[in-house]
């Protein structure tokens, strides 16, 4: 069978239509068949927005870069302000050091008025034992310094140890909170004697030390009695500060009473004491002449 051929539209007169369109076109152009309100109707929905647009656009850009400019100049000067305020904080802190040291140096000083009658090197505690509590420490002061073994140890107003050991540059000090410590002391109310032992144990528990043998029959002591060294140690001076009752308690024997007292040093923040320079001993024996 045969097909019949398909006729196409020939490619001239395509062209030649599309070339007599643009003559139209162009003569229509030049003949200003489009009049200036089609122009401007024409720029108006075109040109108008896009400039708007672009405006915008522009706004926007400005307004980012003014708005980084300004981030950026309060950031230097947050910075600015940081340092100036880390360097007032360096100030402040040593401010704070410099009353703590001079406060440290008027509570010796006071103390070194209260025992006016005995010659005292003050010292710098420089090593411990560990633990939270200064029960057996190290000072800055030894026997070129007339530090001796024997020779009492005080600070904040009271009684904080002995020296047990001594070398040219430094001293060992056991503290009456110490385990290993016992001391012969009076009650200055009643004037009744008794014995303060240190207990760390009692220390870590409640922060403070016991009392035994407390010969009370007229029921004088009490909680709030000042504690203090007794004339008849062997070791220790009189009279000085130990501490506070705060419990008493009435032994099963019915004769002697025990409870426990509150120290007036601070046995965990030990920094400076003064060491007497003078034994009970060597009194003792100036005494006896």
């Amino acid at each position: 069978m045969n097909r019949k051929k398909k006729k196409n539209f020939p490619a001239k007169y395509i062209l030649l239509i599309m070339s007599i369109f643009c003559l139209v076109i162009i003569g229509c152009s030049v003949k200003l068949s489009f009049s200036s309100a089609a122009a401007n109707t024409a720029v108006g929905y075109v040109i108008v927005p896009m400039q708007k647009g672009i405006n915008y656009v522009g706004t926007l850009l400005k307004d980012a870069q003014d708005l980084f400019v300004s981030k950026q100049a309060l950031q230097e000067e947050n910075e600015a302000l940081q340092e100036t305020i880390a360097g007032l904080q360096e100030e402040l802190n040593q401010v704070q050091i410099d009353q703590e040291e001079l406060a440290q140096l008027q509570e010796l000083y006071d103390m070194d008025q209260t025992y006016s009658s005995y010659d005292k090197v003050a010292a710098s505690v420089i090593g411990k034992d560990s633990g939270n509590w200064f029960s057996t420490f190290l000072i800055d002061k030894g026997t070129n310094d007339g530090v001796e073994e024997g020779m009492n140890v005080i600070a904040d107003g009271g009684l904080v140890g002995i020296v047990t050991e001594v070398g040219p540059t430094y001293a060992t000090i056991r503290a009456i909170i110490d385990d290993t410590s016992n001391v012969s002391c009076k009650d200055l109310v009643s004037g009744d004697t008794m014995i303060v032992s240190g207990d760390l144990q009692s220390m870590n528990d409640s922060g403070l030390i016991t009392f035994s043998n407390l010969n009370d029959a007229d029921d004088a002591a009490g909680v709030g009695d000042q504690v203090a060294t007794s004339s008849i140690s062997d070791l220790y001076l009189p009279n000085i500060p130990v501490g506070y009752i705060t419990e008493v308690t009435l032994d099963s024997n019915k004769l002697t009473k025990s409870g426990t007292i509150a120290t007036v040093v601070d046995f965990r923040h030990l920094e400076k004491v003064f060491v007497i320079l003078e034994t009970k001993e060597s009194i003792t024996e100036n005494e006896g002449e």
